[in-house]
């Protein structure tokens, strides 16, 4: 009997919580809707926002600096890991930037290191690989006419090659030497601007070229995703390292809208200046000299790249084509400058600001 009375009460408490359920939609749907919108939120401005994120106390400072002396001990293990062929992918909680950049300035100093932002919302990927070529190109002129070997001649210019050619060339039969190599440092390999399938796929067959070496860092949960088994252990060949710094995210959160403030469509001088600071010295001087000739330009659509690259040279910022190249393309992908067509058909330099906010820039890139 008390086992019936048991199973009884239990229907009757679920029979209890199927009505509730039911009455509770009946007068849910009864109610009146609010009259509220995600509009009628009064969000603050976004320079607001980011200054007051900015001006955020760093916590356990002791703590994380003894955390990175710790990386600094694998350095070397970095580099004979790189030397043997594989690639490294440091993962973890924070921005691995400032990490993978130190890495680079003090331990890669006899190899070329060549950066990718994949934190930015696009990013060209043949471009890409016509720079690396370009890059390869250079050390290798420079390679053999120290030791008079034969240079093979390019029948065209890498910028009119295919993909397939691009590879060819970086995995070529030129660079024999398995120490000599180009690094090619990939901020965010799991960002917007290469997290497609073909443009992975790419920087896949890049990593397998016999010059090229990659370190890479990830932050999202579900990159690993983006590879299969092959791309992984063959292509990528990765030395996977749970490097956590807890670092604030704050040059790659810059090209992200925040959630919490109205969007600004117009770069401020103070981005900007942001932005520059990260940059080297010599990009650095190149856009100032692009920003000063706009200044005392005003009438003109732009400065044409072939001024930009003869001042330039003059001035020792620069010693090639291809190093101009380079800071052009960095500009872009930061969306510091854009090419115009000018009137007689020649490509020109513009910085999208108004007279005031460059004159401002100025003013802070100069202190």
């Amino acid at each position: 009997m008390d086992i019936d009375n048991g199973v009884e009460e239990e229907e009757e408490e679920e029979f209890g919580f199927s009505r509730n359920y039911f009455l509770a939609k009946e007068l849910g749907g009864s109610g009146k809707k609010s009259a509220c919108k995600l509009s009628d939120i009064d969000l603050v401005d976004e320079q607001e926002l980011r200054a007051a994120a900015s001006n955020i106390e760093p916590k356990h400072e002791k703590e994380v600096v003894a955390l990175m002396n710790s990386y600094r001990i694998l350095y070397p293990k970095w580099v004979f890991e790189l030397r043997c062929g594989f690639g490294l992918l440091m993962y973890g909680f924070g921005s691995k930037k400032a990490l993978i950049e130190d890495f680079a300035s003090t331990a890669l100093t006899e190899y070329c290191v060549f950066v990718i932002n994949g934190y930015l919302q696009s990013i060209n990927i043949k471009q890409v690989a016509i720079s690396l070529a370009e890059v390869l190109w250079d050390q290798l002129k420079t390679k053999l006419a120290t030791t008079s070997g034969n240079l093979p001649k390019v029948q065209q210019p890498f910028s009119s090659r295919s993909m397939d050619d691009l590879l060819a060339f970086l995995n070529g039969s030129q660079a024999q030497d398995k120490d000599c190599f180009i690094c090619v440092v990939i901020h965010n390999i799991d960002g917007p601007g290469l997290r497609d399938s073909e443009t992975q796929q790419y920087l896949a067959q890049i990593a397998a070229c016999s010059c090229i070496r990659v370190v890479a860092s990830i932050d999202h949960v579900n990159a690993p995703l983006l590879w299969d088994k092959k791309m992984v252990h063959t292509q990528f060949n990765w030395c996977w390292y749970h490097v956590p710094t807890f670092a604030p995210y704050r040059v790659e959160g810059m090209f992200f809208p925040l959630i919490l403030a109205h969007g600004n469509t117009t770069q401020s001088a103070k981005t900007a200046a942001i932005v520059l600071q990260s940059l080297t010295p010599n990009a650095q001087s190149v856009f100032r000299v692009l920003a000063e000739y706009q200044l005392a330009h005003p009438d003109e659509e732009g400065m044409p790249i072939n001024n930009l690259y003869t001042i330039c040279r003059e001035r020792f910022l620069v010693s090639s084509q291809v190093t101009l190249n380079s800071h052009l393309t960095e500009f872009k992908d930061h969306e510091l400058v854009k090419t115009k067509r000018h009137s007689d058909g020649q490509d020109c330099l513009h910085i999208p600001l108004m007279t005031e906010a460059l004159e401002k820039l100025l003013m802070e890139i100069r202190q």
